[in-house]
């Protein structure tokens, strides 16, 4: 079954985590997983210290070449009658930390992190430093094998 705008941004912003997919200049197709919050009709992500190689990330490459994204949820189950997914599609732009946010809704830098520090107990224990990617999602579309789940 098809899911409405509400349905499936509500299942979005249920959900603990997504995968990000962004497009290299060159054409080239990358997909991560990503803790997020939803803010308005923003998804929002942090740069966080996890360890990692480098602080440059080639999702951040990728967007600055390419704004246009697509993050993706979902639910599997071997009963699939509880299977469903949602995917949201728009713009991402990158902002530093200390900044509004200016994609025509009013949140900053510092309610995204606020926002995902109340979904991810890591956050409150150490405040990521960012950059924060600002997502203005402009559709919504999903699918639920049944009404509830």
């Amino acid at each position: 079954m098809r899911l409405s705008t509400d349905q499936a941004r509500a299942r979005f912003a249920a959900a603990r985590v997504a995968r990000l997919a962004t497009v290299s200049a060159a054409g080239v197709p990358h997909l991560v997983p990503i803790t997020f919050a939803l803010l308005d009709d923003q998804i929002v992500f942090v740069v966080d210290d996890k360890p990692k190689r480098t602080t440059r990330l080639r999702r951040m490459d990728n967007i600055a070449a390419q704004p246009a994204v697509c993050v993706l949820v979902d639910v599997y189950d071997d009963d699939w009658s509880r299977l469903w997914w949602v995917r949201a599609d728009g713009r991402a732009t990158v902002h530093d930390t200390g900044t509004a946010i200016d994609t025509g809704a009013a949140i900053d830098t510092d309610r995204a992190i606020d926002a995902l520090a109340a979904r991810y107990p890591a956050y409150r224990q150490r405040r990521p430093p960012g950059p924060v990617v600002a997502i203005a999602v402009t559709r919504w579309t999903g699918w639920a094998a049944a009404e509830s789940g």
